[in-house]
């Protein structure tokens, strides 16, 4: 608190009038860019952003700009670009298509699929694609998106017709669990195709809300025409954002908790969060209403249904139930196809222990035991209180 408090009149896009908070920025984009394996940290340009909502927003217009850059120099039209991606993403994207004139194919989910897959991701690719965006974290259930998978189909894709299809990473939230907890897992620029990487800051960055950063694998994956090129110390301190003045106090606290916490600290407390998510599933399927989709094994994030059988009540019973409680457990219903599918959704941060989670089973067995008597349900899919990813009148989630 203190340190946001002294940094409420530092400017972080005026880089020339505070050139130090602007070191500190580098810094983190160079710790972050070892982090995600960039083949070299010290140059791989990044930036932070107001939150991973404007750090997709960058990537998709570098994605573009490279692509408008590739078919002008064949001698190619560049009036219809797109972009494939799974329709759990989330509503950036579809702002993202809006607003830059890109058109969205969105890879519908089935019945037991609930995010992009590497095959059909590749069938919707044509030369026409600007790139494919995977998800490292669905905000509808908190599993990971196969990005290793979906590169090896676009290599193969390659391979066969000479489409090159790069690929972003929205890590909004697993960019920062993942390579902590998952550090085997190849997801990053570890893989060639990887052209560029998000996550929020203040989602499980552990920051207050208002930061997020974006990285790219090196300077032939940023357009340098996109990019706006400052004098810093008789340097060149290159900037790329959509944003314009904002304090820089969660920059800072950004750099401040890398330092304080280091990989082994952010380890602890996302593994801790993960342990508390797998056994609160656990738990929560136990008790016998309800059918995990998954397991908080990943994200530590898990979404269930009803299980077979039940009829007496609804997801969204159970939500307000848990309401009148004191706890936000939202419920919703899955996007087309699966429409039938309605689930409900927890998210474990820093701070949910596990005693936390034992008064939340508590209060749950107490609302079952309420709505056991029930006859029928009482609220349906309108009483749901957000929605998640493409496609809905309602807003999604804040970034």
């Amino acid at each position: 608190k203190a340190l946001l408090a002294e940094a409420f009149d530092k400017n972080i896009v005026d880089k020339d009038e505070y050139p130090r908070t602007a070191d500190l920025e580098q810094r983190c984009v160079r710790m972050l860019a070892r982090l995600w394996h960039a083949p070299d940290a010290a140059t791989a340009p990044g930036t932070s952003t107001t939150g991973s909502s404007e750090a997709c927003m960058l990537a998709g217009l570098a994605l573009k700009r490279r692509w408008q850059h590739a078919r002008r120099a064949a001698g190619k039209p560049t009036d219809r670009p797109n972009i494939v991606m799974g329709v759990n993403v989330q509503v950036c994207w579809d702002k993202f298509a809006n607003y830059f004139e890109v058109e969205p194919r969105l890879v519908p989910m089935a019945p037991g699929r609930y995010h992009l897959t590497a095959e059909e991701a590749a069938a919707r690719c044509d030369e026409n694609t600007i790139g494919v965006v995977a998800v490292l974290g669905s905000t509808f259930d908190g599993s990971y998106e196969p990005v290793a998978a979906i590169c090896a189909a676009l290599d193969d894709l390659h391979e066969r017709t000479g489409l090159d299809v790069p690929v972003h990473v929205d890590g909004a939230s697993g960019a920062m669990i993942a390579p902590f907890c998952d550090p085997d897992l190849a997801w990053d620029f570890r893989l060639p195709r990887v052209a560029s990487v998000n996550t929020s800051g203040h989602k499980f960055g552990l920051v207050s809300p208002g930061v997020g950063w974006v990285v790219w694998r090196d300077a032939a994956a940023l357009p340098d025409d996109l990019v706006f090129h400052v004098n810093y110390l008789g340097g060149d301190l290159p900037t790329f954002g959509l944003n314009f003045s904002r304090p820089g106090g969660q920059v800072i606290v950004q750099y401040y908790q890398f330092l304080r916490l280091g990989a082994d600290g952010y380890r602890r407390v996302q593994q801790t969060c993960r342990d508390v998510a797998t056994s609160l599933a656990a738990r929560i399927a136990a008790l016998g209403p309800f059918r995990l989709l998954t397991d908080g094994s990943e994200l530590p994030v898990f979404a269930f249904t009803l299980a077979d059988g039940v009829t007496g009540f609804s997801v969204f019973d159970v939500s307000a139930g848990l309401r009148e409680e004191g706890w936000l457990v939202p419920a919703y219903t899955f996007p087309a196809e699966v429409t039938d599918l309605q689930a409900l959704r927890i998210v474990v941060r820093n701070g949910m222990s596990h005693d936390l989670a034992d008064l939340l089973v508590d209060d749950l067995g107490r609302v079952l035991a309420r709505l056991s008597a029930q006859p029928a349900p009482v609220r349906g899919a309108e009483s749901a209180s957000f929605a998640h990813g493409t496609g809905y009148t309602r807003p999604g989630p804040a970034r």
